[in-house]
């Protein structure tokens, strides 16, 4: 039988991050994952503020964004009628590289340190699969299937089946990680139900690509645009050249007997000449796990949770998920912290979860909400009345706002505040779900800032844990008890009262996923030190 430290179920976004991290921190890990390759669906478009901070600190931002949208192409969201008929109302938006510049500029505490990306998760998984295959720590089995498994109080016993040849193979790890989607079988297996709902609003996919120039002009016809709206569905431009993404739902809930190209048809207003690389009906769902996992079993991404992609937090909530488990697991693993750790990833992500449900299910009624304007004819119509209503319409659309692209209090702004493995304060984190407030109560992510003397602290961030401290405190207590459990650690010292406003703490503990542990003004001694080791650690 062979023997690893963490199987990782799925070779998606999700499980190659996690794989990937786990093996940079010292982990020998297996993936398996039953497809022959990576995926070809386009699935999501939008990898968000907070994926890209984190991809940065694992040094894959250059190789993702070389596969992505240019970063100089910009993120505008538009509602139309039709791409023959009006352009209704249009929220405009930076481009990456114009983010990049501002957030330096204000730097404030307020704003991210990368900025999003648009890209298709067919383009980010190869990225990660290469990425993966370059650690040493770490294999990786495609066309492989797990099929069954066994917790014991020691670890894990999994089957798994190889597709290509039939044969079976039990596998026994410390721990395993069920990152293999919405239909789970790790999640299954493991007793681990799914609440919420199912089947919401189903839809179909059209993912097509034209080489015609008429076709090209109209499907950007009011410029360059991430993604035209309409009650039709919403038409994604996956690269700004030559291929789109249309989701869509079928006239009248008809279910069959609609071709892709009709669909595309209903939605720009006339047929276009078109290749369809990928079509097909998918129903969303909102449900998230009743629980992140069991002693040895740990569920991230689609296992444990399951969004409407409005607001994009599927696959953005998941990258999350890997990086804040791949460093818990590793931690365990290699004897730095105690299994109460892991306790901690489930406390600390099942309300992010939760959280970014209800987020999903608001922008989802919003579209509602705006679709509902095309219900008088009127809107159509050329001429004096026709313009009337557009106008009326455009006017709600700008009341009603686009929060769905604008969240960054969700994307950012979750603070685990009741985690058992950070130093808790009785205080009420902000649920601005729109506006990201700027925090160190210990389990906030540490405010981005840039340093008097040009250093982005983020990218001075260590491996493992950081301590931020100003260049007169004394932080001994902190080191000492920190060498003597084992754990790397990094000491970012400067000497920049801007940042000491902003954070409000002359001292910060930041975790390895760059969420503050503890914050003070003066350094604990070495006894109680120890004790804030032992808790951050789970010992």
């Amino acid at each position: 039988m062979k023997h690893v430290s963490v199987l990782v179920a799925g070779g998606g976004p999700v499980g190659l991050t996690l794989a990937r991290d786990l093996a940079q921190r010292g982990v020998d890990c297996l993936l398996v994952e039953r497809n022959p390759t990576t995926t070809r669906h386009p699935k999501m478009d939008n990898t968000n503020v907070r994926s890209m901070e984190l991809f940065r600190h694992a040094g894959l931002e250059d190789q993702l964004r070389a596969v992505a949208v240019p970063q100089d192409h910009p993120f505008d969201v538009a509602w139309v009628t039709t791409m023959t008929g009006n352009e209704l109302m249009r929220f405009s938006y930076r481009a990456p590289a114009e983010d990049r510049v501002h957030y330096q500029t204000v730097n404030d505490g307020a704003q991210p340190f990368a900025p999003p990306m648009r890209v298709s998760q067919a383009e980010i998984e190869p990225v990660l699969r290469k990425a993966l295959e370059a650690e040493d720590l770490a294999e990786i089995r495609f066309s492989t299937t797990l099929t069954d498994l066994q917790e014991d109080p020691d670890g894990v016993t999994a089957t798994i089946r190889d597709e290509t040849t039939g044969r079976t193979e039990q596998i026994r790890c410390q721990y395993l990680a069920g990152c293999d989607g919405g239909g789970s079988t790790v999640r299954e297996a493991a007793g681990i139900r799914l609440d919420g709902r199912f089947s919401i609003m189903p839809r179909f996919m059209t993912h097509f690509r034209t080489d015609d120039p008429a076709a090209r002009a109209l499907l950007q016809r009011w410029g360059m645009t991430w993604h035209y709206q309409s009650v039709h569905g919403t038409l994604i431009a996956q690269n700004d050249v030559d291929t789109w993404t249309l989701h869509t739902r079928y006239p009248d809930n008809v279910t069959d007997g609609v071709s892709p190209e009709a669909l595309v048809a209903r939605f720009t207003g006339r047929e276009i000449p078109m290749e369809t690389l990928v079509a097909n009906p998918w129903s969303p769902h909102l449900a998230v796990a009743q629980s992140a996992g069991t002693a040895r079993i740990l569920l991230a991404g689609d296992a444990g949770h399951q969004y409407i992609p409005t607001g994009g937090y599927g696959m953005n909530t998941g990258i999350g998920d890997a990086y804040a488990l791949g460093w818990m697991l590793a931690a365990v693993v290699r004897g730095f912290a105690g299994q109460p750790l892991l306790e901690g990833y489930k406390a600390e992500r099942w309300p992010v979860w939760q959280r970014n449900l209800a987020a999903s299910a608001r922008h989802n009624a919003v579209r509602g909400q705006i679709a509902a304007l095309y219900e008088d004819a009127a809107i159509h119509q050329p001429g004096p009345a026709g313009d009337a209503v557009r106008r009326d319409a455009a006017a709600k659309i700008a009341a009603i706002g686009n929060a769905e692209n604008e969240s960054h209090g969700i994307e950012l702004g979750y603070v685990y505040a009741t985690s058992p493995v950070v130093a808790t304060e009785d205080l009420l984190p902000s649920d601005d779900p729109v506006t990201y407030v700027p925090t160190t109560q210990p389990g906030a992510r540490l405010p981005s800032l840039y340093l008097h003397d040009g250093r982005a602290v983020f990218d001075e961030l260590g491996q493992w844990f950081t301590i931020i401290a100003q260049e007169d405190a004394d932080i001994t207590g902190l080191e000492a008890s920190a060498h003597a459990t084992g754990i790397p650690l990094t000491v970012l010292r400067h000497d920049d009262a801007h940042a000491r406003a902003v954070w409000g703490a002359g001292i910060l503990v930041v975790r390895p996923d760059q969420h503050v542990a503890w914050r003070g003004n003066s350094g604990p001694d070495r006894d109680t030190a120890q004790r804030l080791w032992n808790r951050f650690l789970g010992r």
